[in-house]
């Protein structure tokens, strides 16, 4: 079992009746992991939307800007941390009693998951049949220390206790820094390139130019960047999520582990109950790392360090995306898929038909299948999942944490280094800080290559920045595609996965020759805004009239 030690993670002082009230609604008051209790599910979805983009803890925020909303004179004799035993006794009735893994995927937890790096979300994340709602480093600073002084960097015992502790406290406080003083310089700089018009709301004007910096400096925050996640799931997503933590080398992960499971133990104990068991959970946890170790031998054995060493920390101008793989016949396919639920005929007769179909005809069907969409959300039905689509990417590690979300496909990712060069925005050349930049990016490299010879990679990957590239593929089918390219490439999108995403769709017309295919994502944007607009603008100026227009 991981031991948490002291010093490792952050805690908040609460006054006497702070503390009174937190005690009805959380499961503790003190650790960064805790489920949510006693509170209407859409007051949860509600705290959970506005902690993806406030700086406070979800305690804290919840104190702040919920707690006056709710009667909670009714619930004077909570308390979030008993009633184990009555709970322990009606789940074990059921779930064991039953014997079905279905029972588990009818209940769930929200769970805040705090100071986690950006390392360990992406292992948080992992599980399809979850929901995450994660910190945005869009729309949150990360310019400030804590009250301890310190910047929101994890902090790992075994690099602080090697002769390397030291130099990894100072570089990444440097980072923070050299972050900290390009936010400045770019928000001035953008300010003065889009100045604020008549007609544009004084606050609605200052968060875009905010948020156009945010995305501009971003890429200077070390992957070792702590968020906060609201996590809902259910029972057996659960399981299967500290499963996969257990097996994960990364030590971070194991103590993670050990305090989601003490929560979880709280809320829903029987349906976490065989985490524990060795032939369930610590076998699953066993085969799963074996596994992965024995891919790690072969792979070296394999291909030794190719690909791994570093390069220079070179700049690199776009993101690379190939479309590896692709049916030639899919849409073609997918025209019969959406005839097939409207006919009594066999799938093979139907193909059949198709093929014999001229490309008027077939569009024809198209038309009267997608219809008239008004907006994004209008998506059409299932047989837009008849043919799949491969591509490999490399893109910064900001590009990939956004898109590594979607989960209505298949990701894999190989390990984060400083090998691949990094992105740096167009506009941060033009404010003249570009040797700042890089000069970051310099000493993100040197102390990733420092730790990696010590550590696990995923330990050393704390030291790279968001900036720097990383190599992963994703498939995915036609209809996943349209609501990934529609989302991804909007003006609001970050440049650096908007253009992922557009060449994704470029790919698809031109390489694929599923021209029809994308031709009906609509609502794909090839625009480049980052050098010519506020991108939110329109957004946030939008927010501020249903502000001004909201019931008092």
């Amino acid at each position: 079992m991981f031991k948490i030690e002291s010093g490792v993670y952050t805690t908040e002082d609460w006054s006497d009746d702070e503390a009174d009230i937190l005690r009805r609604y959380f499961t503790n008051l003190d650790s960064p992991v805790f489920a949510l209790v006693n509170l209407p599910e859409v007051v949860k979805g509600a705290l959970f939307a506005r902690y993806s983009r406030s700086s406070k803890s979800l305690r804290r925020l919840f104190l702040d800007e919920f707690v006056r909303d709710l009667d909670i004179s009714g619930d004077l004799g909570v308390d979030a941390t008993v009633g184990l035993a009555r709970a322990e006794e009606l789940y074990d009735r059921v779930f064991f009693e039953y014997g079905d893994d279905s029972v588990a995927q009818l209940g769930g937890v929200h769970l805040a998951c705090e100071q986690a790096s950006n390392v360990l979300t992406k292992v948080l994340e992992r599980g399809r049949l979850m929901s995450y709602m994660e910190k945005s480093t869009r729309y949150v600073a990360y310019d400030s220390r804590l009250n301890n002084g310190r910047y929101r960097y994890y902090r790992d015992q075994e690099i602080l206790e090697s002769p390397l502790g030291a130099r990894y406290v100072g570089d990444m406080d440097r980072l923070f820094d050299s972050y900290a003083e390009l936010l400045s310089a770019m928000s001035v700089h953008y300010a003065g390139l889009f100045p604020k018009a008549p007609g544009d709301s004084d606050i609605a004007w200052r968060q875009s130019v905010r948020a156009k910096a945010f995305d501009a400096v971003r890429g200077i925050l070390p992957a070792g960047a702590t968020s906060n996640l609201g996590v809902y799931g259910s029972g057996q997503a659960y399981e299967a999520l500290l499963v996969r933590m257990r097996a994960d080398p990364l030590p971070e992960a194991q103590v993670y582990a050990a305090m989601i499971l003490e929560e979880l133990r709280k809320v829903i104990p029987s349906w976490v109950k065989r985490v524990d068991v060795a032939d369930r959970g610590v076998a699953h946890a066993d085969y799963l790392q074996r596994n992965s170790e024995s891919m790690e031998d072969l792979a070296e054995e394999l291909f030794g360090s190719d690909g791994y060493e570093r390069a220079d920390a070179t700049q690199v101008d776009a993101p690379e995306v190939r479309l590896a793989d692709f049916d030639p016949d899919g849409e073609a396919k997918v025209v019969a898929a959406m005839l097939y639920p409207y006919s009594h005929l066999g799938d093979d007769a139907i193909v059949a038909r198709v093929a014999s179909m001229s490309g008027e005809e077939r569009m024809d069907v198209v038309r009267r299948y997608v219809g008239d969409r008004t907006n994004r959300r209008h998506r059409p039905g299932r047989a837009l999942e008849r043919t799949d689509y491969r591509f490999e990417i490399v893109s910064d590690y900001g590009a990939f944490r956004d898109l590594q979300r979607h989960r209505l496909l298949s990701v894999e990712w190989q390990g984060l280094t400083a090998a691949h060069g990094y992105s740096m925005p167009s506009s941060v050349a033009d404010a003249g800080m570009s040797d700042m930049f890089s000069s970051a990016m310099e000493r993100s490299a040197n102390l990733w290559d420092a730790l990696r010879g010590d550590f696990e990679p995923n330990q050393a990957a704390y030291a790279v920045a968001l900036a720097y590239r990383i190599r992963y593929s994703m498939q995915l089918n036609a209809r996943e595609a349209m609501h990934m390219i529609e989302l991804r490439t909007g003006p609001q999108g970050h440049p650096e996965y908007r253009s992922v995403c557009q060449q994704m769709h470029q790919q698809i017309s031109s390489k694929a020759g599923h021209k029809v295919l994308a031709a009906i994502m609509t609502f794909a944007d090839g625009a480049n805004y980052e050098a010519s607009a506020l991108e939110r603008l329109a957004s946030e100026n939008k927010a501020a009239l249903r502000r001004v227009d909201r019931p008092q």
